[in-house]
């Protein structure tokens, strides 16, 4: 129960450590004599001595730490477009009406100061940047308001803003796209029923604290299956249990375990191989010396992680998939989930390697990377936009850009539609605010003149344009506020959106 204070190596005894927080597994990982632990990982069932290798800074958890820090560090700001429009049309704007002024002093009709001064002013007005300035943080505003609403906490609106370019999102495996846990997936009798196989397999592992065995008494509980005291308990230190329940002698191993007891497995040596092959763990379960049925555990996939993956491809995204699991386990999933591409038996100090190494592609991809875990944080900082799930823990809620608040991985799938919904407003915004000035600044810079110049401007426009064709500074204002209106309501279109209905 305690938690490991430094790095080391184990001198001797035997126990099981819960490394999920550093390595993300959900299955803690047995340590003998030369096995590596690590700082901040909790020791189950066991003792053992150790012999410190790593202290302070040096530690694994220290690392991972420094890693953040230094993706933090790293990260570029996002130079929004607005800001590259504004940049060149204020001194453009400025030029202009400075134009305008000296030509109509020169060219104008009379009294020549009075119509330079008022068409050079009209310009200023009407080409005032407000819709350009406001085209960005009212659709933001909106889109961040929206997305809170409906559980997608968005930390900035770089992360808005960057998630709608996304083309690669890396799922971390172990409790995000699975539930995390270790789970009963499979019963195989042989001539008894599951519900005798599991009720003794069970009452035999009522003792364990192994997270096989307490995965199998709470499939008998929430069966309400009533279990029955075991006696003469032996935990096998990797290898299973020992057991008499009823009077009646339960081991329950793993395949190799049996093998060695003597055990011929026929049939179930083929059925347990199937199994590995789809990543699951299996134990063999015998009654006085004759095998009755197999039990396979594994940490099972969560209910829409095939069906948000399949979203996201048909949407053109790739869809990676990042664990520390071996290749086989790994394969195993990523076949059944139908990712693009599987990255396995990755430490968690690599974790934000491989996210810099799908960055640095050669098509210059944009990469989410969808986590929950301590050892998820620094690929959560490292990638161009970190999404945690509800689950995450603080830290790799501290890294990520967005957390999702409603539990599953629909969120995921929403919080990218929302920023393409938005991007899509600001760029419509910026569209109209652009193609307003670029409209009517000539109309305020007194062009009409060339057609009106003999005071021929028709009564019906004349209240607008005057005698010679030249927009009253007055009018220019109303439409520069006009602009601004229409920007701000189309912003609020957003308000509309709504996620997908699968995640309501």
């Amino acid at each position: 129960g305690e938690s490991i204070p430094v790095d080391g190596i184990v001198l001797d005894g035997f126990s099981t450590v819960d490394q999920s927080m550093l390595t993300g597994e959900s299955i803690p990982v047995e340590k003998i004599n030369e096995s590596n632990v690590f700082a901040a990982t909790i020791n189950m069932t066991g003792t053992f001595r150790f012999k410190a290798t790593n202290l302070g800074a040096d530690t694994s958890i220290a690392k991972i730490i420094r890693l953040v820090e230094d993706a933090q560090g790293s990260r570029a700001p996002i130079q929004r477009l607005a800001d590259l429009i504004s940049a060149y049309f204020v001194p453009v704007v400025v030029l202009i009406a400075f134009t305008t002024f000296v030509s109509w002093i020169f060219a104008g009709p009379p009294p020549v100061f009075n119509y330079a001064l008022l068409n050079m002013v009209a310009v200023l007005v009407i080409a005032c940047p407000c819709a350009l300035g406001l085209a960005t943080p009212t659709a933001i505003m909106v889109g961040t308001g929206k997305g809170a609403e409906h559980g997608i906490l968005i930390r900035s609106a770089e992360a808005l803003e960057v998630a709608n370019k996304v083309s690669v999102v890396v799922f971390d495996k172990t409790g995000t796209l699975t539930i995390g846990e270790p789970t009963v997936t499979d019963l195989i009798s042989i001539g008894v029923p599951d519900d005798e196989l599991l009720f003794l397999a069970a009452s035999a592992e009522s003792r364990s604290e192994h997270p096989i065995g307490k995965a199998i008494v709470l499939e008998a509980s929430n069966r309400k299956i009533a279990l029955r005291e075991a006696d003469g308990f032996i935990a096998v230190p990797g290898m299973g249990v020992e057991a008499r329940v009823d009077g009646r002698a339960i081991l329950l191993g793993s395949p190799s375990m049996m093998i060695q007891r003597g055990y011929k497995l026929d049939n179930l040596k083929t059925i347990t191989e199937e199994f590995s092959l789809h990543g699951k763990t299996s134990m063999i379960v015998s009654v006085d010396r004759e095998i009755i049925g197999a039990i396979a555990v594994a940490d099972i996939l969560r209910q829409e992680s095939m069906e948000v993956v399949a979203k996201l491809r048909s949407s053109g995204r790739q869809v990676v998939m990042l664990t520390g699991d071996n290749v086989r386990t790994a394969q195993a999933i990523g076949k059944s989930l139908g990712v693009d591409r599987i990255l396995a038996e990755v430490l968690p100090q690599d974790k934000a390697k491989e996210i810099e190494k799908l960055k640095a592609a050669e098509n210059g991809n944009v990469v989410a990377m969808v986590g929950d875990g301590i050892n998820d944080a620094p690929a959560l900082v490292q990638a161009d936009v970190g999404i945690s799930v509800s689950s995450g823990s603080d830290i790799a809620i501290e890294a990520a850009d967005i957390t999702l608040v409603r539990p599953g991985l629909w969120g995921v799938v929403d919080a990218l539609a929302l920023s393409e919904a938005t991007m899509s407003t600001i760029k419509q915004n910026l569209f109209w605010a652009f193609i307003y000035n670029l409209a009517l600044i000539p109309v305020a810079a007194g062009l009409l003149y060339l057609i009106f110049h003999d005071g021929t401007v028709p009564q019906v426009i004349r209240p607008f344009l005057g005698e010679f064709g030249f927009l009253n500074p007055v009018l220019a204002a109303v439409a520069m506020a006009l602009s601004s209106f229409t920007v701000v309501s189309n912003s609020l279109r957003l308000r509309k959106w709504q996620p997908s209905l699968k995640s309501r």
